[in-house]
């Protein structure tokens, strides 16, 4: 079926933004390598610095949840591109730690309200919400691999200030084309859902009692149990992803990689990275299509089972096999795919196990669980590399995937039912 011209308005809207918060936000690590390098600053500090730019990124999803649910998303996700966009600029004149922070707290407070207000928009808006997720799944991936890519590549010409501020170029551009938008952000539910009113009603007064009454609602279901989940996912989404760039780059198989005349500049660790994200694409993609045959909770506890095996594996491939460029490449690639699969499981489990009518407040929390509290693992990593060793690291680490897998495997064999009885609405994949 081909979407009619509200969809399309919309997908191009939100795939726009999608791209762009994962452009900037996988940017960041590799930024990390050259901070490292330039700040006289171990990496557990300069990991708490940019732990607490992802923990905004995560913490403000929640208010970020309640305004979608009560004003339009439109203009959520505007200021998010324009916030996002501006500390970049302000990342661009950082000439210490301190600058660099005051760019991440920036840039985590304006992109915390795009993932709540995007899917709130296409949930409300979308009359064919499963072909508009879908591409907005994949445009966030897409910007999850160009971010990186590009940073990689302008690092070999340019200052890293100056490739700051080229990162925040797009960001503007689209702001300017977002303004002229137009589109029904309730055309999916006027009329016959309540939450469509809510979203449509923007002079209704925020009520804190509704909130803590929503939310009360929301983790005495088995909510609580997917929320849990989410937040380990989270911690090993992101301690895994904000330091291989930096573990990647000392090994010998691409520190000492000789390279053509010419190419000198480029970092083979940077694209090894940019790859496996890149594979992520396909194992979102095959994630995405498995919920619709899989049970969230199946689906769920096998993938977590796969990222323990995935995470202890990296420890003999960085440490007694870390010549073998070979090894090295196969797994973070495996990696990448499993890394992503899940995605599409834990997101479809969250609109399994809430109610329509608090579907941006579920979001909401969601990323804080994913984004928020998942980024402690940022500060713990930096802690046991600095402190003990890359091994530590990744133990640690497939701990986290080890406690999911034990989590879905309780909602698998019925551990929701005992917390909350019947799911509230049938299955509805959305995506990262």
């Amino acid at each position: 079926m081909a979407l009619n011209d509200n969809d399309r308005s919309i997908a191009g809207f939100t795939m726009t933004g999608h791209a762009l918060v994962h452009w900037f936000e996988t940017s960041i690590p590799i930024f990390l390598v050259v901070w490292l390098a330039e700040f006289d600053a171990g990496v557990a500090r300069l990991g708490l610095v940019v732990a607490i730019g992802y923990a905004l990124f995560g913490v403000g999803a929640l208010p970020g949840g309640t305004l979608a649910d009560r004003f339009g998303p439109k203009r959520l996700v505007l200021w998010c591109l324009t916030g996002m966009s501006l500390s970049f600029v302000v990342l661009a004149f950082a000439t210490s730690v301190t600058g660099i922070a005051v760019g991440l707290l920036l840039w985590g407070a304006a992109a915390s309200v795009y993932h709540p207000a995007g899917l709130a928009l296409i949930s409300t808006g979308v009359e064919d919400r499963g072909t508009v997720f879908a591409w907005h799944g994949i445009a966030g991936n897409v910007g999850i691999a160009l971010g990186p890519f590009v940073v990689a590549t302008l690092l070999i010409v340019l200052e890293w200030h100056l490739v700051a501020a080229v990162l925040a170029l797009p960001g503007l551009a689209a702001v300017a084309v977002g303004l002229r938008a137009e589109f029904d952000p309730t055309a999916a539910v006027e009329g016959d859902d309540p939450a469509g009113e809510a979203t449509a009603d923007a002079s209704e007064p925020l009520s804190l009692r509704d909130f803590l009454s929503n939310s009360r609602a929301l983790f005495a279901s088995a909510f609580l149990l997917v929320f849990v989940l989410v937040t380990f996912e989270g911690l090993y989404y992101r301690g895994m992803l904000t330091y291989l760039p930096e573990i990647l780059h000392g090994l010998s198989a691409t520190d000492g990689l000789p390279l053509p005349s010419g190419l000198e500049g480029i970092e083979p660790s940077h694209y090894i990275y940019v790859g496996l994200l890149i594979v992520g694409m396909a194992g979102q993609y095959a994630g995405g299509k498995l919920t619709d045959r899989i049970d969230p909770g199946r689906g769920l506890a096998t993938i977590f089972a796969a990222l323990v095996v995935l995470a202890v594996a990296f420890v003999p491939v960085t440490t007694t096999l870390g010549g073998n460029l070979g090894a090295i490449v196969a797994l973070c690639a495996v990696f990448g795919f499993f890394l992503f699969a899940i995605q599409p499981f834990y997101q479809n489990a969250v609109a399994v196990y809430t109610p329509a009518d608090t579907r941006g407040l579920s979001y909401g929390y969601t990323y804080l669980g994913e984004f928020g509290l998942g980024s402690a693992s940022i500060a713990i990593g930096g802690f046991l590399l600095e402190g003990y060793s890359t091994t530590a690291f990744f133990l640690v680490v497939a701990g986290f995937a080890l406690v999911g897998t034990a989590l879905a495997t309780g909602l698998l064999f019925g551990l929701d039912r005992v917390l909350a009885g019947p799911r509230p609405g049938a299955s509805e994949a959305v995506d990262d």
